[in-house]
């Protein structure tokens, strides 16, 4: 049992609504308890909670009731975490960390324990590419036929309403937003593949193990083409490349390696990195971030 004050980390805490009748909020503030029943009803020790966390949920390195290390996480109550443990489940440890338990009711997941301070954003550029093109392709495996997760055509369905936000935030969005929209209409109609992606793939998403050196965490699971998993490689570490020279070049070239290494269509893959360029600019922008809106948007135009 925990002794020490359960305190959820700041950045998850900043970065969920700010309405304290939203249903996160009333999540967040019951969390502490929540974390303690959890640690009770798998006989876990508190060990500690890391600091900075992450966004989508709270994690806890715990302790087994044999010692074993492992983690505790509750995801943040919402459609991106609803299936995430199937999706640990499915993969089995292969590319991304073992589940070991789950709690249907509570939505918490067991998971081995890796190095929350390290993640691929530690390795240079070029190294934490290679890894990272490792790993995503490891947890393209072809749907079950009987997955609950949702398609990219149904998950993008979702994302009009941002793109149009994003033409009333900033002018800068308007040559961009028709041809976002139509690649939103038109890609997941002639997609060549239906896979299971991560659907949340980034560097930062990949931590060190024991196990094996690298593992993916943190999926938001969806039935798809690889272009689309991808393309959030791409608009990876975007802010490096804009404060260097040829920044148009050097995105472009990161297309066509990425794409070239995984046997996916340059194309495609260039079409579902505009997309998600605009698409995450408008996100920005419509939580108040206007400089990385901006990059994103001037990521967008490079391609």
């Amino acid at each position: 049992m925990a002794t020490a004050p359960i305190e959820p980390p700041r950045r998850l805490a900043d970065g969920l609504s700010g309405d304290p009748e939203s249903p996160v909020r009333v999540w967040l503030a019951a969390l502490p308890e929540l974390v303690r029943n959890q640690l009770a009803a798998w006989d876990l020790t508190l060990d500690r909670v890391p600091e900075p966390g992450g966004r989508n949920g709270f994690v806890a390195l715990v302790r087994q009731q044999d010692g074993t290390p492992a983690a505790l996480k509750i995801p943040v109550p919402g459609r991106t975490s609803a299936h995430e443990g199937a999706a640990l489940a499915r993969w089995d440890g292969w590319g991304a960390v073992r589940l070991l338990r789950s709690d249907a009711a509570t939505g918490a997941l067991l998971l081995e324990r890796l190095r929350p301070a390290v993640s691929l954003r530690s390795l240079p550029e070029a190294k934490a590419m290679l890894e990272a093109a490792g790993t995503v392709r490891r947890l393209w495996v072809a749907p079950a036929g009987d997955d609950p997760f949702e398609t990219v055509a149904g998950r993008t369905d979702e994302d009009v309403e941002a793109l149009r936000l994003a033409g009333s935030l900033t002018a800068a969005a308007g040559p961009l937003l028709d041809e976002a929209l139509e690649l939103r209409r038109a890609l997941p109609a002639d997609a060549p593949e239906e896979l299971l992606l991560h659907g949340a793939f980034r560097q930062g998403k990949v931590l060190a193990g024991d196990r094996v050196p690298w593992l993916a965490v943190g999926p938001s699971p969806v039935l798809g083409e690889r272009a689309y998993d991808l393309a959030g490689l791409v608009l990876d570490r975007c802010e490096d490349l804009a404060a260097g020279s040829g920044a148009a070049s050097a995105a472009r070239r990161r297309v066509a390696r990425l794409a070239d290494s995984l046997e996916v269509d340059r194309d495609r893959l260039r079409a579902w990195s505009l997309y998600r360029a605009v698409d995450g600019g408008a996100r920005e922008y419509a939580a108040g971030d206007r400089q990385r809106g901006e990059v994103l948007l001037e990521f967008a135009t490079w391609l």
